[in-house]
C-alpha cells in the first residue's frame, strides 16, 4: 500500500486518528464479498451457504469466503449478482421513499449494479431508464441487464444533456457520479496510482456539469439520489451543498440503526443527513450517498412506464440499445432464438424442450463449445438449463448441438 501524501493529509484529518487508524488496519484485512439475489430467480436451494444478511437491502447477503464466480452458472443465469454491501444501501432509500409505481434513471448505470437493485426494489408496474455514455460500458451494462431478466428495464446509451431536449420529467433520478474512486483503494490499486488532487477537482467540475444537466428532468418533487465511491468533501458535501443552493432542493433522512456503523458527514458545521461507508468501520468499501427532493409542486407528470417505452423506441434523441423485449436474430429466412430471450422473465419458455445440464457440461456451454445433448432430446432449438435455471440455447442437430451462447458473453477460460 503506497497511498498519495495528498491523500494522507487530507483524509487522516477528515477521518480523525481513530477512524483513520480503522482505515488504515484495514488494508490488512480479507475484504468482504457480498452478493445480491434476484428476486425472481431464485433456485429451489440456496445458492451460498453460512451467507450473513446485510441489514440494509432485502436481498444481500455476506459471503463467509469468496468463490469462483466466473464458474458458477447460476451468476450467468442473473440468479445474483456480485455487489459491494455499501451500494446495496440504495434498497434502503428505494423502499423507504418510493411507495407507488415510478419513472426512474439510472444515469451512470454500467457495470449495473444498482439498475438490478433498483429494478428489484422499484414497485411493480414502474419503468427503469438505465444509461451509459461510454459505449464500452453500455455493451456491460446491456449483458447484465439482460442475465437479470426484468422487462421494464430501458438501456440507453446517452449523455446526460440529451435527455433535456427529450422533454422526459422523471420521479426519481439517481446518480453514481464517476468520481475520484478514493473508496476503492483497498481493492484496486490501480485507483490509487491514478489518483490526485487534480483528479478530484476534475471529477467535482464534472459531477456538477452532469447534475446541472439533468436537473431539469427531474420533476418537481421528484427524488435525486446522489452517491459516489469517494471520501473528500468537494465530491460529496460541497457537490450537495451545490444541488440545495443553486439547483434548488432539500436533503431528505434514511432510517438507519446505529448498530449497522453508517456515519454521517465528518464536517463539524454539517447538519444536513449524508451517509458514508467507511472500510474499518462500517462492513463496507468506501461510498457516500445522499436522498434530495426537488423544490416545488409538480406540474409536469413523468411519463407513464408504457408512455417512456414508446418515446424511447421513437424519439431518435435517445440511444436506445434494449427496450426490455428481447428478439430472435434473423438469419436469412430463419428466426433465432438467443440467450437474452431464454433469460428473460417474460419469455414463454414453454414454446422450446429445455434440458437441465450438469454442472460439467453447463461449464462447456459458457465456455461456448458444441458437444452432443441426451439421445431423448427433440432435435431443433432447445433451452439449456442449470438447476432448472435457464441460460441460452443449442441447436440440437442429433450427433451434436450447435451452442448459440453470445460470443461476447463466453467464459474465456476454464
Amino acid at each position: 500500500m503506497n497511498l498519495p501524501k495528498e491523500f494522507i493529509d487530507y483524509t487522516s484529518a477528515l477521518f480523525g486518528a481513530e477512524m483513520w487508524q480503522g482505515f488504515l488496519s484495514a488494508f490488512e484485512e480479507e475484504t468482504l464479498t457480498s452478493i445480491r439475489l434476484n428476486p425472481w430467480k431464485l433456485p429451489a436451494e440456496p445458492i451460498f451457504k453460512n451467507a450473513q444478511p446485510v441489514p440494509w437491502c432485502k436481498n444481500g447477503f455476506w459471503l463467509k469466503e469468496r468463490p469462483n464466480f466466473t464458474k458458477d452458472p447460476l451468476l450467468h443465469a442473473g440468479a445474483y449478482y456480485v455487489q459491494e454491501a455499501g451500494s446495496m444501501f440504495l434498497d434502503q432509500v428505494l423502499r423507504q421513499y418510493v411507495k407507488e409505481p415510478i419513472l426512474a434513471l439510472d444515469l451512470c448505470a454500467a457495470p449495473g449494479g444498482k439498475s438490478t437493485l433498483m429494478r428489484a426494489a422499484l414497485p411493480q408496474d414502474s419503468l427503469l431508464v438505465s444509461n451509459e455514455v461510454d459505449r464500452r460500458r453500455a455493451n456491460i451494462l446491456l449483458e447484465n441487464i439482460q442475465k437479470q431478466g426484468h422487462s421494464e428495464v430501458l438501456v440507453t446509451h446517452n449523455y446526460p444533456i440529451d435527455f433535456n431536449k427529450t422533454n422526459w420529467y422523471f420521479d426519481l433520478i439517481l446518480v453514481d457520479a464517476p468520481c475520484s474512486g478514493e473508496g476503492l483503494f483497498r481493492k484496486d490499486n490501480e485507483a490509487i496510482k491514478e489518483w490526485s488532487l487534480n483528479s478530484v477537482l476534475f471529477c467535482q467540475k464534472r459531477q456538477r456539469q452532469i447534475l446541472s444537466d439533468i436537473w431539469p428532468c427531474l420533476k418537481e418533487g421528484g427524488f435525486l439520489i446522489y452517491s459516489t465511491c469517494t471520501f473528500n468533501t468537494r465530491e460529496n458535501e460541497e457537490n450537495v451543498k451545490f444541488i440545495v443552493e443553486e439547483l434548488g432542493a432539500e436533503i431528505l433522512p434514511v432510517l438507519v440503526k446505529p448498530e449497522w456503523q453508517i456515519q454521517g458527514s465528518l464536517l463539524k458545521d454539517w447538519q444536513e443527513p449524508v451517509y458514508r461507508f467507511i472500510p474499518g468501520t462500517t462492513k463496507s468499501e468506501g461510498l457516500f450517498m445522499t436522498v434530495l427532493r426537488k423544490k416545488g409542486t409538480s406540474s409536469k407528470p413523468a411519463m407513464l412506464p408504457q408512455t417512456a417505452r414508446r418515446h424511447a423506441q421513437q424519439n431518435k434523441l435517445i440511444h436506445l440499445l434494449y427496450d426490455g423485449n428481447p428478439l430472435p436474430e434473423q438469419k436469412g429466412k430463419e428466426q433465432i432464438p438467443t440467450a437474452a430471450q431464454a433469460l428473460s422473465l417474460n419469455f414463454p419458455k414453454e414454446k422450446y424442450p429445455q434440458i437441465d445440464l450438469t454442472l460439467e457440461q453447463t461449464r462447456r456451454f459458457l465456455h461456448r463449445e458444441s458437444f452432443a445433448l441426451p439421445a431423448d432430446t427433440p432435435k431443433g432449438f432447445v433451452i439449456v438449463c442449470y438447476k432448472n435455471t435457464p441460460l441460452g440455447f443449442m441447436k440440437n442437430l442429433g450427433d451434436r448441438a450447435n451452442n448459440l451462447y453470445p460470443k461476447n458473453w463466453a467464459i474465456k477460460n476454464l
